[in-house]
């Protein structure tokens, strides 16, 4: 049997017995209008809503389409929408299960459809990142002749992922996480839809608000859990989710963390300090509350950036690197798996030897220049590239270190004012023991008055 007979069936059974379907099935947008977030790429006109027919001119753009964002923001819903709303049959296949057999299979049954009952085919290619440059190539032929509508789902960047003939083909649209205001209006609904609870349970506010935290911006997981809370509160003959039956049924306690609160800047302190001290233990403990408690695993990295030069520095020249990977990769894969990339990056900072002789010595150059100690640039270090400049003195006498054997050159480069001072204090704590000889050595060829 065919693949997409298996989707048609499973449709048909969902609209038959809509109530036997999980709740984020239930509730799935029927139309543009009914998707939560993602604004930008719903106004009039926009290249989504002309895709769907909506518009001037019809249906527009290309057969193909590129969907790329983090989990739960509504990729496949998407692709839901607009196989209803231009009445094409939906068939999806995921890259993990699927390989070039499945394909050409959905592929020829597409093709049967529209020249037996005119019936045209979206396929909804889930996590086409995973696919290899081979099997994409076998999705060229039904692209480019209009066999199929192509909607892609990718998690990763597709200027990475995705082969450039393909790219080239298709609309790439970015979807952004969902807020937490999104996410709020989505339970809201759900509680009240005929699709979905009919008003036969409550949620209170901090029930909602742990939801809001479990969900970290991922819809269907919302739903997931609310349904099974709803559940477990009516077999209790409860009138309301309580937060204690949310915890129970999710087995995720409430984390006491307020995102625009004390607790957000105290827990986030307590990490950073955790860090400069040491304790990688601690670290993780605080950094494990951030997590549970939902926050956004992008201002964590960037506070472990900070760390890895404010803290660290020199003593261990790989901590920034390893810190500015982690934000990168946080940034690429999102929550849940970003708490993996979060938690090698703080090992490695709490474990890297410390040095914090970065922070001390921009923080002493910028007291001298604030104060106004900065004085004229020596006239051997100024710009010599232009016409006029060797009349004024500007380059003259100014010693090239690369010609000379130990490639450094007894001259004075700081302002009169400054050409004395000293605002880097090397420790010999791991790597910056090498620092701290070097710049012993290269002060005493350099002439400096030792201060």
């Amino acid at each position: 049997m065919e693949p997409d007979l298996f989707t048609a069936a499973a449709e048909e059974r969902q609209e038959k017995d809509p109530a036997g379907s999980p709740l984020a099935v239930r509730m799935r947008p029927r139309t543009l209008d009914e998707v939560v977030g993602q604004q930008h790429l719903l106004k009039p006109g926009s290249p989504l809503r002309r895709l769907v027919g909506e518009g001037a001119g019809g249906p527009a753009g290309p057969s193909s389409v590129i969907l790329w964002g983090p989990p739960g923001t509504g990729k496949t819903t998407l692709a839901y929408v607009v196989s209803k709303a231009t009445n094409k049959r939906f068939v999806e296949l995921s890259a993990i299960t699927a390989g070039v057999k499945e394909v050409r299979a959905v592929i020829d049954g597409a093709r049967r459809a529209t020249g037996g009952y005119g019936k045209e085919t979206v396929l909804f290619l889930d996590e086409i990142h995973r696919f290899s440059k081979a099997q994409q190539d076998s999705l060229l032929p039904a692209v480019e002749n209009r066999w199929v509508t192509l909607i892609a789902a990718t998690t990763e960047n597709p200027y990475f992922s995705v082969i450039s003939p393909l790219l080239s083909r298709s609309l790439l649209l970015t979807l952004e996480p969902l807020t937490d205001d999104d996410v709020r209006g989505l339970l809201r609904r759900a509680l009240s839809d005929e699709r979905g609870l009919k008003d036969a349970v409550a949620l209170p506010e901090d029930t909602e608000d742990h939801l809001l935290r479990i969900a970290g911006g991922d819809a269907r997981r919302a739903l997931t859990a609310l349904e099974a809370a709803a559940g477990a509160a009516l077999d209790k003959g409860e009138a309301e989710i309580s937060l204690t039956t949310l915890e129970e049924t999710v087995d995720r306690a409430a984390v006491k963390y307020d995102r625009d609160g004390d607790q957000h800047y105290d827990v986030a302190s307590a990490l950073i300090k955790s860090i400069r001290g040491s304790d990688v233990d601690a670290a993780l403990h605080y950094l494990a509350r951030m997590i549970e408690a939902g926050e956004d695993p992008r201002f964590i990295a960037r506070r472990l950036m900070i760390s890895a030069s404010e803290d660290i520095g020199l003593a261990d020249p790989n901590a920034l690197p390893i810190a500015v990977a982690a934000a990168q990769a946080v940034a690429m894969i999102g929550f849940p798996e970003a708490a993996l990339t979060l938690s090698h990056a703080t090992i490695a900072l709490a474990l890297a030897p410390k040095s914090n002789s970065a922070t001390t010595a921009i923080g002493a150059a910028l007291e001298d220049v604030r104060k106004g100690l900065a004085g004229a640039v020596p006239p051997h270090l100024r710009d010599g590239h232009y016409k006029g400049a060797a009349k004024l003195g500007h380059a003259q006498g100014y010693v090239y270190p690369h010609d000379l054997a130990e490639g450094i050159a007894e001259q004075q480069y700081a302002p009169d004012a400054l050409k004395d001072r000293e605002y880097y204090t090397p420790t010999r704590h791991g790597a910056e023991a090498r620092y701290a000889d070097a710049v012993e050595w290269t002060r005493t060829h350099l002439g400096r008055k030792r201060s």
